[in-house]
């Protein structure tokens, strides 16, 4: 939560639907307030909900797909494929983390006197659902249940502190399971680890029948940030928790590696783009936010409906786009090639010194996973410091999620640490570049390439803007002579699959 509503003060929710996907959906919701006195407004906090749409007896049911009609909807649709992608991958991110780079708990670090047993902030309780907590169809609203599991966190958490905690953030709030009215629910709660300013909470819900009843469903789980502010709005120091063994340590620690991803997913994608440098650390906890963040990127400016054709020159076209103090291009090129054949080959950074003049070479120097590579890539162009530029590059490729959809291959800058600057050559950056690759007929792919401009490249791109240069236009033209040259090589590879 972005700041506290009071008593008095107007709540706004708005909720749309930002995607469909086959029986599932994206539901964005934001929040405001509005004081009435004096008009202002101002956002509290924002969430992406999943739905899935089931029949009976339990069946699920495809979905209609969405249409997205203004740029805004047209963003959030296509980054819903990327935040569903994210969210599945989270689990086996965590998993990657705690087995190739332990976590240490910040207590063993953190000079503090107070020490509290994580037994001690133990709490259960339990809830029967009356018709009133309930839909038409007797199942629990999901709002009551959320009610109640913050309830029992905000009393685990006080008991670790001894003050009064703010609830922050609600990190993977998840429906396992329906309940019904008659249901008892049966909350746990306990604080998993204390930072020095911020602890975490996990909270399950258990429901049953009767007081009888042997087995017990697992219905609910999230996990709750909470802080203790001062009087002038400022944390405070928490006391460190003293894990129980066992189970109590394996929480510590995975509250640790979310802990150490939420900052990642932070830091990565609210990047800044007047921030220096551009490139973010790669490393295997943000892997999946920064794959994220370089798709997303691309899908936000292909979203962009002011686009103005600046020339075309041999049925390849350029666009500009001026927003702000930033300047971004479309080269766009209709050619007879299938679109999944255009994505192999563009895909492959390898083969670029082959069409772009501008390239010497890409050599892969990681291969993240199917979908994720990092190449150290040499250019031609020269930098003001009279040297040949060189970049280190995510490129990141998704297939169409859905029939409409584009091939994507996004590319941004990022570090690592096997790949430092070296003398022969000036490190330059790429904030956002890619390509996205549409199949307009049974014959004919739509090919766009995107790219928004940062200082090491502004010159050259205005040159071809202003007309003092054509080297865009015979680059696209080399391009479409390297599809044509390869496609069958890459129809025999698809027939090999």
């Amino acid at each position: 939560m972005e700041s506290e509503g009071h008593v008095g003060q107007v709540v706004n929710i708005k909720a749309k639907v930002n995607r469909a996907f086959n029986s599932s959906m994206e539901v964005g919701v934001q929040v405001s307030y509005e004081d009435l006195c004096n008009g202002k407004q101002w956002n509290v906090c924002k969430a992406h909900a999943t739905f899935v749409a089931q029949g009976k007896p339990p069946a699920k049911i495809k979905l209609k797909p969405l249409v997205p009609q203004t740029e805004e909807e047209k963003i959030e649709y296509g980054i819903a494929a990327e935040r569903r992608r994210m969210r599945l991958a989270h689990t086996d991110t965590i998993k990657d983390l705690l087995t190739n780079s332990p976590v240490q708990s910040e207590g063993e670090n953190r000079e503090c006197n107070t020490v509290v047993p994580a037994e001690k902030t133990r709490v259960e309780s339990v809830e029967l659902i009356l018709p009133p907590h309930a839909n038409h169809q007797g199942n629990t609203f999901g709002g009551q249940i959320m009610a109640w599991m913050e309830n029992v966190a905000t009393i685990a958490a006080s008991r670790l502190c001894h003050a009064h905690p703010t609830l922050k953030t609600i990190e993977m709030f998840h429906f396992r399971g329906p309940s019904q009215v008659g249901d008892r629910l049966l909350f746990k709660a306990i604080v998993n680890n204390a930072f020095k300013n911020s602890m975490e909470v996990g909270v399950c819900v258990e429901a049953y029948g009767h007081e009888m009843e042997v087995s017990r469903r697992h219905i609910n789980s999230a996990f709750m940030t909470f802080v203790v502010l001062d009087g002038d709005g400022q944390p405070c120091t928490l006391p460190i928790l003293q894990p129980e063994p066992g189970d109590g340590e394996r929480r510590l620690k995975e509250a640790s590696a979310r802990k150490k991803i939420r900052l990642d997913r932070k830091y990565v994608i609210s990047c800044k783009h007047t921030e220096v440098p551009l490139s973010v650390p790669w490393d295997q906890s943000n892997k999946v936010y920064l794959s994220y963040n370089n798709v997303s990127a691309l899908k936000t400016l292909v979203a962009k409906t002011n686009w103005v054709l600046a020339s075309e020159r041999d049925k390849v076209k350029m666009y500009t786009l001026e927003e702000d103090t930033f300047l971004s291009i479309r080269i766009q090129m209709t050619t007879c090639i299938d679109a999944k054949q255009a994505f192999l080959l563009l895909s492959d950074m390898g083969h670029r010194h082959e069409w772009d003049e501008h390239y010497v070479c890409a050599e892969l120097v990681q291969q993240v996973d199917k979908d994720d590579m990092i190449y150290h890539v040499i250019s031609r162009t020269i930098s003001e410091e009279n040297k040949p530029q060189d970049f280190v590059i995510l490129a990141s490729q998704r297939e169409p999620c859905s029939k409409g959809d584009p091939y994507v291959v996004a590319f941004r800058s990022v570090t690592l640490p096997t790949q430092p600057a070296v003398p022969e050559y000036t490190r330059g950056e790429i904030l956002c570049s890619g390509f996205c690759i549409w199949q307009e007929t049974e014959e004919l792919t739509k090919v766009s390439y995107y790219n928004q401009a940062t200082p090491g490249v502004l010159a050259y791109i205005t040159r071809n803007i202003a007309g003092l240069s054509l080297s865009f236009h015979s680059t696209f033209q080399a391009c479409e002579q390297f599809l044509q040259k390869h496609k069958d090589d890459v129809s025999i590879r698809l027939q090999n699959l």
